[in-house]
């Protein structure tokens, strides 16, 4: 999450494609559906290494908690993004590293036996002040220049509604399946709640690249789509497609165009 900047032209700032109420049930669900995710894993599990660097199970579990806390009010989400800025200033790092980091930080003390039980409250309480957001403040604040690639070399603007009912569910989604890689445990995917989110990261995905294709995704949240005359075929699992254009692992062709999670 950015600190949000000043008053924009809408068209100038990436807008969400969901509806709003849509986008609250996803967040909703998959906040469920992490907890219940880590509430069965096994002891050993929470030690294993995941796809994001230096973060084990328990530390992605942590930042996911901090990242699900900050918008719940208008004073926690001022306090993470000050902290942060300040540790971005003083250490030459970007902001959402600095972000990132002060969640691991702050929740590191806890027990996975903790962790679970604070998503308890944690998940609806961010929902509910993500909710609370005015259309308004969703349509037309900005949240700035936003990194979509590792090095935060490429940037695009965001307004706060991308940020509130896109962005913060697809990271918590990525990370559910990044804990399930980790750990060898299977995501449970249903096409009304992951299949809504593929198919919201596969239309992005086209309107990234603006090259014709054929795109089938297997699986439950799978699903096919067709754009323009002719292109390449590509079929993949609907989970390991989001997971190659998010950035992790190797990709060729239109699969490197990047959807930011």
């Amino acid at each position: 999450m950015a600190e949000v900047g000043s008053l924009t032209r809408s068209k100038e700032k990436r807008q969400p494609a969901l509806d709003h109420s849509t986008a609250m049930r996803l967040a909703a669900t998959e906040h469920d559906r992490f907890r219940s995710h880590l509430a069965r894993l096994p002891a050993e599990a929470w030690s294993r290494p995941t796809a994001c660097p230096e973060w084990d199970v328990q530390a992605l579990a942590c930042h996911v908690l901090g990242m699900t806390k900050m918008p719940s009010t208008i004073r926690e989400n001022l306090r993470q993004m000050r902290a942060a800025t300040a540790a971005s200033k003083r250490e030459g790092v970007l902001f959402i590293d600095a972000l990132t980091a002060l969640q691991v930080r702050e929740h590191s003390h806890l027990s996975p036996a903790e962790i679970v039980e604070q998503f308890k409250t944690a998940g609806p309480e961010g929902v509910k002040g993500r909710a609370r957001t005015p259309g308004v403040v969703r349509r037309f604040v900005s949240v700035g220049e936003q990194p979509i690639d590792e090095a935060g070399s490429i940037t695009e603007s965001w307004s706060m509604g991308y940020l509130v009912d896109v962005i913060l569910t697809r990271d918590t989604w990525m990370h559910r399946s990044d804990i399930a890689d980790a750990t060898g445990t299977g995501m449970e995917l249903t096409p009304d709640h992951d299949g809504v989110l593929v198919a919201d990261v596969a239309a992005e995905w086209s309107a990234r690249h603006r090259q014709p294709c054929t795109l089938t995704l297997t699986g439950p949240a799978g699903g096919s789509w067709h754009w323009g005359d002719g292109g390449p075929a590509i079929e993949l699992d609907a989970v390991e497609f989001c997971r190659r254009v998010s950035g992790r692992g190797s990709s060729e062709g239109l699969l490197t165009t990047r959807v930011p999670f």
